[in-house]
């Protein structure tokens, strides 16, 4: 977007930092490279144990444009809000310091909003795995097509997208709407990402705005799903993100939340059941009915094997679940399909050595027309 005389509106980036040394250089380095030029950086040291502090130093040394400060420990959240108090700009963006912006995200995020006028705007994400990047379907699904002035009423699928970092937010919406990040908690993201879809307008960029490294040695926070506190936290923020929806008063969009968003990703903690402890499997149990206990997982938008998992874990059949999940992870393709000749409807072909399917609810074996 050309300005034509006038300056171009200033974007402030909170980078929060913590053990990254690795990474931070590339990070900062994305920052620097971008076609839109008037962007300010608060690097937010969170009381980093590397040398992630003084990297971030040796950089805002050489460009005025990047800002450091030191804290003490507190977390992601509270990095976040930290570099908030420091802000001066007219649009509020942030970056992990292990990821990278490609040269135009903040072009193309600042001239959305700037013709629009919405409240946000949202871009695609590659993910950076193994040197290579690649937009995940559900992703691309979510991003296309493109939309102005957006309400979550008429895109509640967006709600899936809940990432703090491949968004640009106008400073003024952000503090009308009193938006913050919960701190001391994993997965903070989502509660305050819902409600900034509840409160404004957004514009959906099907242009990717963000390459999400991937590490290789399972040190990032969504790679400590197996752990009891991480699986805390994760049913914190689902109830906290329920209750910001409930509020809203929305049926149609609470009902999507509940069956589509929220339920999202439980297929990632199914495939740890074989391995789990018990304390784990009580949790996990204990969030399932009090999230899906009254609807059932077997109505949601899980894929079909794991909505027949959601079923046997409301049903504390811990075994059944175990055999299931160890019987998935050996599979090359989906499960099998079979179709009843007498009423001709499909439903999961579970070998009986895995499961005793006449010992299960029928819906929950039973199949979608598009999953046929």
């Amino acid at each position: 977007m050309k300005w034509f005389g006038r300056r171009q509106p200033l974007v402030s980036v909170v980078v929060p930092v913590y053990a990254v040394e690795e990474w931070l250089p590339a990070c900062l380095a994305s920052l620097v490279a971008q076609t839109h030029t008037r962007w300010e950086a608060v690097v937010v040291d969170d009381g980093t144990p590397d040398r992630s502090g003084e990297i971030a130093d040796e950089w805002a040394a050489r460009e005025p444009r990047i800002r450091v400060v030191h804290t003490h420990n507190g977390g992601l959240g509270a990095a976040r809000n930290e570099g908030l108090r420091h802000v001066r700009g007219d649009y509020l963006g942030f970056l992990d310091s292990d990821d990278v912006l490609p040269p135009t995200a903040l072009a193309a995020l600042v001239g959305s909003l700037e013709s629009s006028g919405s409240d946000f705007a949202t871009g695609s994400v590659l993910r950076w795995e193994d040197g290579s990047l690649t937009e995940p379907p559900w992703m691309r699904r979510l991003h296309r097509p493109p939309l102005v002035g957006a309400r979550v009423h008429d895109h509640p699928e967006i709600l899936g997208d809940v990432f703090a970092w491949n968004k640009l937010f106008r400073r003024s919406f952000w503090e009308s709407a009193d938006l913050s990040w919960p701190e001391r908690i994993r997965y903070e993201d989502q509660p305050t990402t819902t409600r900034a879809y509840l409160a404004g307008t957004f514009d959906v960029l099907a242009d990717p705005v963000y390459h999400w490294r991937i590490r290789s040695d399972g040190t990032s926070i969504t790679q400590q799903r197996a752990s009891v506190p991480d699986l805390v936290d994760r049913w914190e923020t689902k109830r906290m993100t329920l209750a910001s929806v409930t509020a809203h008063a929305d049926p149609e969009v609470t009902a999507y939340v509940v069956d589509r968003v929220l339920a999202g990703d439980m297929w990632r903690y199914f495939l740890l059941i074989p391995g789990a402890g018990e304390e784990w499997w009580r949790l996990l149990r204990a969030g399932v009915l009090e999230l899906w206990g009254r609807r059932s997982l077997v109505h949601s938008g899980l894929p079909p094997v794991h909505r027949l998992c959601g079923w046997l874990v409301e049903q504390d059949r811990r075994s059944d679940a175990v055999a299931l999940m160890t019987w998935v992870a050996d599979l090359e393709g989906p499960a099998d399909r079979v179709q009843d000749v007498a009423s001709g409807e499909w439903r999961l072909a579970v070998p009986h050595r895995v499961l005793d399917t006449a010992t299960v609810d029928p819906a929950a074996l039973a199949l979608r027309p598009h999953e046929t």
